[in-house]
């Protein structure tokens, strides 16, 4: 584990390049990241501009054309068992129940599920699903099911939490409370956090330091730290400050061609 101020993620030069159908496809170019122990960092970018692409890197599920990624300083050659993913989708098994779901992931890693129960309870706990332990996913809602996904991938105390935009698919006001339930949910827990998505005004409530990327091949064109105090509001959106920063992110992403 790496200590306070160190990087729990160093992103070094990675590119990746693959074949499909249509030839040739260069999916991202030249990146340099870090992120530190406890760091907040969201990637924010157009459809296609490799951000999921990179975040499978860094979770061992692919391997980069070019370059390296190390974790705790250690080079990535496959998944680690220090880190959580949550997918765009809560993924969760359809006749499994929620806590049965949230358990999966110690039966995958050969662990004793009783030994986790506790653990698994008072993760439920904290993302407010008490009660639900025993429902099956269709009778949750969207976000419902994502917080069980949530729950899933911290179930094993994972340093860092990779999010591959996990609440694009719900509507604005569920997207509102879980941006704020996860702001909550990393105060405490102080996971390292690398968070993708396509929301301009997500990635500046919840991050410590928004990465802009460019169109296809994928470019780290801007590096952007949020000084805004936590915890943050939604009322903080309406703030000046948090539109100068919003439209920062929005003013380089324009620049890049990545908005008309």
């Amino acid at each position: 584990m790496a200590r306070a101020g160190e990087a729990v993620i160093e992103i070094r030069g990675v590119g990746v390049t693959y074949r499909s159908r249509a030839g040739v496809v260069r999916a991202l170019e030249d990146i340099h990241l870090q992120a530190h122990q406890g760091e907040f960092v969201a990637l924010v970018g157009p459809s296609g501009c490799g951000k999921s692409t990179l975040l499978k890197v860094v979770a061992g599920l692919l391997r980069p054309t070019e370059g390296s990624v190390h974790l705790d300083g250690v080079p990535v050659s496959g998944p680690a068992s220090h880190v959580g993913v949550v997918f765009q989708t809560p993924l969760l098994m359809a006749w499994r129940t929620v806590m049965d779901n949230i358990l999966l992931q110690v039966e995958i890693r050969r662990e004793d599920p009783r030994r986790f129960r506790q653990a698994a309870q008072e993760l439920v706990d904290l993302v407010g699903i008490t009660g639900f332990e025993g429902y099956y996913p269709h009778h949750l809602s969207g976000g419902m099911q994502q917080r069980a996904a949530l729950c899933r991938a911290l179930i094993h105390d994972p340093e860092l939490l990779l999010m591959d935009e996990p609440f694009g698919a719900l509507d604005a006001l569920t997207r509102e409370q879980m941006n704020l339930e996860l702001q909550r949910i990393w105060m405490e827990k102080k996971k390292t956090v690398l968070f993708i998505t396509h929301s301009i005004p997500e990635a500046v409530f919840l991050a410590d330091q928004v990465i802009v990327m460019s169109p296809r091949p994928g470019r780290i064109i801007h590096r952007m730290p949020i000084p805004l105090a936590r915890p943050r509001t939604l009322e903080n959106m309406g703030t000046p400050e948090f539109a100068r920063l919003a439209e920062e992110v929005r003013g380089r992403l324009k620049a890049s061609g990545a908005l008309d």
